[in-house]
Formats: C-alpha cells, structure tokens, sequence
C-alpha cells in the first residue's frame, strides 16, 4: 500500500474530510496523534455500561484503529531510516 493509499485509508476511517496534506512525513505525525485521540476515546466508551452490539462495535473499530496505527508507525520509521 502506497503512502498515499494508507493517507486516504485512514481519513476515511476516522471520517476525515477536511484534512490537508502537508508533507508526507507530517500527514502521516498527524493521522497517527488524530488515531491515538480516537483509540482514547473508544477505550473510555469501552469502559462504560454498554449493550452487547454497541461494544461489539467498539471493539471492531479499536481493532482497525490499532492495525493503522501499527501501519502508520511502520511507514513513519521507514521514513526515519531513510
């Protein structure tokens, strides 16, 4: 997967539709803290009461979230290695 591919991946994952590209070093720094922010948030949601779905869903997204997060750590030592 292209750098611009994993950009355009994760902006439609978080719902992103208004996000710039600067470089590609910084775009991928910023997806990755926009990433950290949305696992935070769905680890809390997952601590409270919730239906069986509802943290089904969770769950799901926190797994797709890490598989990004996991991709975009990779391609950004890349870049730190170059």
């Amino acid at each position: 997967m292209s750098i611009a591919k994993f950009i355009d991946s994760v902006k439609e994952s978080l719902g992103l539709d208004e996000f710039k590209k600067k470089g590609k070093k910084k775009s991928i720094k910023t997806l990755l803290k926009k990433l950290e922010d949305r696992r935070e948030k769905i680890q809390k949601a997952l601590g409270k009461k919730l239906d069986k779905k509802e943290k089904k869903a969770l769950s799901e997204e926190l797994d797709i979230i890490a598989l990004h997060i996991k991709e975009g750590e990779k391609r950004l030592d890349r870049f730190n290695n170059r």
